[in-house]
């Protein structure tokens, strides 16, 4: 049950019976009507802002119309209280029967608590990833790849349609450094004194596992080959094997895209799907030829005005027009993401999300214009950025990969620390914030690694409920006999107050979705973490509030519950990050 929504039918109904009973005009709309928390918890549980959004399309005061609506909520079974507070929110108090009642819900749902039809089916695109093939994948990449995951997995949760999809940047200058990078290390690996790397070409040591694969496959028939003809070898070569190794290292991170899921660019270029998509443009009038003014600020030396083709992107709100083909006549990236996201429009996706990087950041506005413009307004893009990671040990910061030979690879981070750590910790802030990952701190057992402190609480929950089959042989701890517990005998207010919320969950994953946030998710685990432990140390403390009473079993059996329910959330949140919850810390 999503209490907030249960109750917003209720006071719709409400506001019903009073347009039935002649106390309300008819006709008003209950859209904007909503139920949320409390600001403070002493003025209730949850309130409704119906009397004030509907108070001038009534002809009322607000006060006037909550009266009314706030008699007809005191007759709701589970209210115990109602209060108009300032001008018109009403507050509700709900009894302790009613947030009992909700651990039998979380029991009988188990980790599909929480799980909702909002979406409806909706069919959602999610981009994420979508790394140059040019070489492994680094800890930054980690953060759009995990975001993305998590992202499309808590749009699932809560009833969208969701295909997952790489882009990948097979074409292109970077391509051609990859291709010229790969001979020249094929040739190193023939035996051919090649001196020192020449500048722009990578020089990671990846390159060279790539150039003495590619020698002992094809031997040295591209040594006196014409450059065409190497180039395209060396490049078909090194995107296939970057391609195997990057697939690689999202598998170790939990990350994982069917061969269909892989949308390569080149492949527009070859079906002519950038003609398609900028003759989709011309049509609609969007297309002209013309000169752009200067940059802002210094003049690039090399700039010089000429006339180019240009799309209106001032049309739907970006800074200037832009242009589409370069100056040899090919397309600009900008005109292929075009494309490609023609493609996404024309294969029916509702809404589009697009997870980059921070050095992306620039090109939003032009996106954005172009998907408003090929779908007629009709279909959303949502681009999400994720700032930086700063990865240090203990405080210093960590620069170099002996493998990349310029940054730290994925790959390194996941051996170190494990997948778990990685997911979580990447999903610790706002994805437009920037992130420290200090590889010291993360495999810290303290409540200042919100990984250790979350699992821990989950393996606590585990440990108790091991704890009482043991100790209380023959006794059915299975989740539906929980849920037939005595749950009248949970009192304490710590007891109580957990149950709140968790409660909450089906609200936070809706929230979540909506906002494309899943980092909510994990805020969410930090602190009902916080509240089941805070419920042990008060059992430590007071014997009397142990889980485990040994001559009351009712007690036991209704702590238990409590128990289990907290362990199921917990292990749902952490299903939607892509985290395996532990049974037991190690």
């Amino acid at each position: 049950m999503n209490l907030f929504r249960y109750f917003r039918d209720a006071v719709v109904a409400a506001l019903t019976e009073l347009v039935g009973a002649g106390k309300l005009p008819a006709g008003l709309d209950f859209a904007k009507v909503a139920v949320e928390p409390t600001r403070e918890a002493g003025h209730g549980d949850i309130a409704t802002n119906a009397a004030m959004v509907l108070a001038r399309a009534a002809c009322m005061k607000p006060r006037d119309l909550a009266e009314p609506l706030a008699e007809r909520l005191r007759r709701h079974p589970a209210v115990t209280a109602v209060d108009i507070a300032g001008p018109g929110f009403i507050n509700l108090s709900l009894g302790d029967d009613f947030w009992r009642a909700r651990i039998a819900d979380i029991l009988a749902a188990g980790r599909d608590y929480g799980r909702s039809d909002m979406g409806r089916g909706h069919r959602v695109n999610v981009e994420y990833v979508s790394a140059n093939p040019n070489g492994p994948l680094h800890i930054g990449h980690a953060r759009g790849a995990v975001f993305g995951d998590a992202l499309a997995a808590l749009l699932e949760y809560t009833g969208y349609s969701v295909t997952r999809e790489y882009y990948v940047n097979d074409a292109g200058n970077q391509l051609e450094v990859l291709a010229r990078s790969i001979y020249h290390r094929y040739c190193e690996a023939l035996g051919d004194e090649i001196g020192s790397i020449a500048p722009g070409l990578y020089p990671g040591e990846y390159v060279k596992d790539i150039g003495q694969a590619l020698a002992n496959r094809d031997g040295p028939k591209l040594m006196d080959a014409p450059r065409h003809v190497w180039m395209e070898a060396c490049a078909n070569f090194g995107c296939e094997t970057m391609l195997a190794v990057i697939k690689d290292d999202l598998k170790s991170l939990g990350v994982i895209f069917a061969d269909d899921q892989f949308r390569p660019e080149r492949a527009l270029h070859k079906a002519g799907r950038i003609d398609e998509a900028v003759e989709a443009l011309n049509q609609a009038g969007l297309i002209y030829s013309g000169v752009l003014e200067p940059p802002k600020g210094k003049i690039p030396e090399d700039w010089e005005p000429r006339e180019q083709l240009l799309f209106r992107a001032t049309r739907f709100g970006d800074d200037v027009d832009r242009p589409l083909k370069k100056s040899n006549d090919n397309w600009t990236y900008f005109a292929a993401d075009i494309a490609y996201h023609f493609d996404k429009i024309r294969r029916g996706f509702q809404s589009l999300i697009d997870v980059w990087g921070a050095d992306h950041a620039g090109y939003v506005k032009r996106m954005k214009a172009a998907v408003a413009a090929l779908s007629n307004g009709k279909v959303d893009l949502d681009i999400k950025i994720c700032q930086l990671v700063r990865l240090s040990r203990g405080g210093q910061e960590v620069k170099m990969s002996k493998r990349a030979g310029t940054f730290v690879t994925l790959s390194e981070v996941v051996d170190e620390v494990g997948k778990d750590v990685v997911r979580f910790i990447m999903l610790t802030r706002k994805n437009d914030a920037p992130l420290d990952f200090d590889l010291a701190k993360v495999i810290e057992q303290s409540r200042d690694n919100p990984v250790y402190y979350v699992q821990y609480a989950h393996a606590r929950a585990r440990s108790v409920l091991r704890h009482a089959a043991a100790e209380l042989a023959g006794l059915d701890l299975s989740p539906a006999a929980l849920a037939a517990a005595r749950l009248e005998r949970l009192g304490d207010e710590a007891e109580i107050a957990l149950i709140k919320f968790l409660a909450g969950w089906p609200r936070a994953v809706e929230a979540a979705a909506e906002a494309h946030e899943p980092h909510r998710i994990a805020f969410y685990l930090y602190d009902a973490a916080a509240a089941f432990h805070a419920l042990w140390n008060k059992g430590k403390d007071n014997s009397a509030l142990r889980f485990l009473i040994a001559d009351d079993r009712y007690l036991t059996l209704a702590r238990l519950a409590l128990v289990q329910a907290t362990a199921t959330v917990i292990a749902a949140g952490l299903g939607i990050m892509g985290v395996t919850p532990v049974e037991e810390m190690r």
